[in-house]
């Protein structure tokens, strides 16, 4: 028998399953809103899905304001600090997100545990709301997955900054993605016209990044470490 033929063995095994989970999330429910908006499913009523989605799940200024003067804090509304993840505002939007978030939550699953790897999105998408709801004013909303997605990419940095370090290499190139994705924001922004969401990506890469000193293997020890040589 030829040593070829070896039993086949799925793309998907070598992806973290909570990475997985998430993406399936975001593209059924996006699948669920476009269907209802061209007429596949839900009739006439579904066309109002995903407006209907982003009024109840999506984040805003407001929610804080609300949050924090302690006017409501009740679950439905805390819960928009997360649940603005998962829903866009059209079928690419939601797309490439979820490539995104596939090919980076693979590069980070692959080096962080499982549960570090879920803490870094979850920071993302908290770090994304709560500097989205500082900085920008109004009820001006805040959806999608960008900002969880920002969290990974400063994950990734942050793992590319220690791999050149070891080498003997100019850590700066680490910053190479963030720095050419703000580019392409400032000139989609001259062209199209600019949107606050990069106030929550950026937040979510730095929140990623740092919290990648402690979440990445022997990181916490090496911090302990580091703080007692003071």
């Amino acid at each position: 028998m030829s040593d070829d033929h070896r039993p086949f063995e799925s793309p998907f095994n070598a992806i973290p399953p909570v990475i997985l989970v998430l993406v399936v999330a975001v593209m059924a429910i996006e699948l669920t809103l476009s269907a209802g908006a061209s007429g596949l499913v839900g009739g006439p009523g579904a066309i109002g899905w995903r407006l209907a989605a982003q009024q109840d799940y999506a984040f805003s200024p407001a929610v804080l304001d609300y949050v924090w003067s302690g006017t409501d804090r009740s679950i439905n509304l805390l819960r928009r600090f997360v649940t603005y993840a998962f829903v866009h505002g059209s079928f690419t939007d939601a797309l490439f997100g979820a490539a995104l978030l596939l090919a980076l939550g693979k590069f980070v699953g692959d080096v962080f545990a499982p549960a570090a790897t879920v803490a870094v999105l979850v920071l993302g998408t908290l770090a994304g709301a709560l500097a989205f709801g500082v900085f920008v004013g109004g009820t001006t909303p805040l959806f999608g997955v960008w900002p969880a997605v920002y969290g990974l990419i400063g994950a990734f940095t942050y793992i590319l900054w220690l791999r050149l370090g070891a080498a003997g290499q100019n850590q700066v190139a680490a910053f190479r993605l963030i720095g050419f994705l703000l580019a392409l924001q400032l000139v989609f922004g001259l062209l199209f016209g600019s949107s606050p969401i990069w106030i929550a990506e950026l937040a979510g890469f730095a929140v990623g990044f740092v919290a990648s000193v402690v979440l990445a293997p022997g990181g916490w020890s090496a911090l302990l470490m580091r703080l007692r040589q003071r």
